[in-house]
């Protein structure tokens, strides 16, 4: 970790739980290795987050990421975005949303740059930025139009699992309308790949699932595994990959199976989340593949309901932070 330049952490909704995590992931940096990190933020509104708890965390702005290294070990280094409404824990203000975006922009300048070796972002409230002209999906879309990048997608990690869904934020039903042979190849691809180059995994084994109950019982509930799914693996294998399926859904994550590949391709967004949070609810990461850089995340939301009240776990964040790290690490030693 020496060797790298600090991790750049973003903002997320202020009204969520994003700061107060991000003051516990720095005060529990003796609990464990932690690579050193700033965070794009008003250090006003975290200042006033560790005053509300009763934290004794400094908050130490910065003007330059590289001054991370000299302050972290004294405080939180923040480089300041200041937020136009006053935040209320809770109650996400439209008027900020901007700034939100902002942080999401400035730490993709400072990792392209060089100044930050990754980027951990904190939950966004997507619904605020939707209303405010934010036209992406989340925040795997919207990086992946700042890094100039035509595909990308996103991988669920805890210790024994990986899931990679085709299709992300959709309902069910236009999951199953958009979902397609080319997909379903096309995120096969880019998993490979991120399990060569980020995991030092030299030949991937892939599990596909299938779709619809005990997978399609040949046809007699649901066409999709032999329509477009089988299609998929057929042309993978030709290609040389080591992929299997449709494997039913039901059958794919216990103990025993997950010993049999290094991550599965899930249909629709719940088929990959569900498994891997019962598996690992605190501590699994949400990592962005197919970027130029490296992009992780706590795989939870805002949970408005008790921010403010200093009892959110910080352990995903903690994970996502180191995640980075080793894949920034691994990526750097390649060159």
């Amino acid at each position: 970790m020496t060797n790298l330049a600090p991790i750049a952490m973003t903002m997320g909704e202020p009204a969520g739980i994003g700061g107060e995590i991000t003051l516990k992931a720095w005060a529990n940096k003796d609990g464990g290795p932690l690579p050193p990190f700033f965070t794009i933020d008003d250090p006003t509104r975290l200042q006033k987050i560790a005053r509300d708890l009763q934290w004794s965390i400094d908050v130490i702005p910065i003007t330059d990421p590289a001054a991370t290294a000299d302050v972290f070990r004294l405080g939180l280094p923040v480089l300041p975005l200041k937020l136009p409404a006053q935040v209320k824990s809770g109650e996400p203000d439209p008027a900020n949303a901007t700034s939100v975006v902002a942080a999401i922009d400035k730490a993709v300048n400072l990792v392209t740059k060089g100044s930050a070796s990754a980027i951990v972002t904190n939950p966004i409230h997507k619904n605020i930025l939707y209303e405010n002209g934010f036209g992406h999906p989340g925040h795997t879309e919207y990086l992946a139009k700042l890094a100039g990048e035509n595909r990308s997608a996103m991988m669920l990690a805890c210790p024994g699992l990986r899931t990679v869904p085709v299709t992300t934020h959709l309902s069910l039903s236009n999951a199953i309308r958009t979902l397609t042979t080319k997909n379903i190849i096309e995120i096969s691809h880019i998993t490979i790949s991120s399990l060569k180059q980020d995991f030092g995994i030299e030949i991937p084994r892939i599990a596909i699932a299938a779709l619809n109950p005990h997978g399609g019982e040949k046809g007699r509930l649901g066409s999709e595994e032999y329509e477009i799914i089988q299609p998929a693996i057929d042309e993978l294998k030709g290609q040389g990959a080591n992929v299997t399926g449709p494997a039913p859904a039901d059958t794919l994550f216990h103990a025993e199976a997950r010993e049999n590949y290094d991550a599965v391709i899930c249909m629709y967004h719940d088929q990959a989340l569900i498994p891997l949070k019962t598996i690992d609810f605190v501590g699994g990461v949400n990592i962005t593949m197919g970027l130029p850089f490296v992009r992780t995340s706590p795989d939870h939301g805002t949970a408005f309901e008790i921010s403010g009240l200093g009892i959110a776990d910080e352990t995903s964040l903690v994970s996502a932070l180191r995640m980075a790290a080793d894949i920034a690490n691994r990526r750097l030693n390649k060159r």
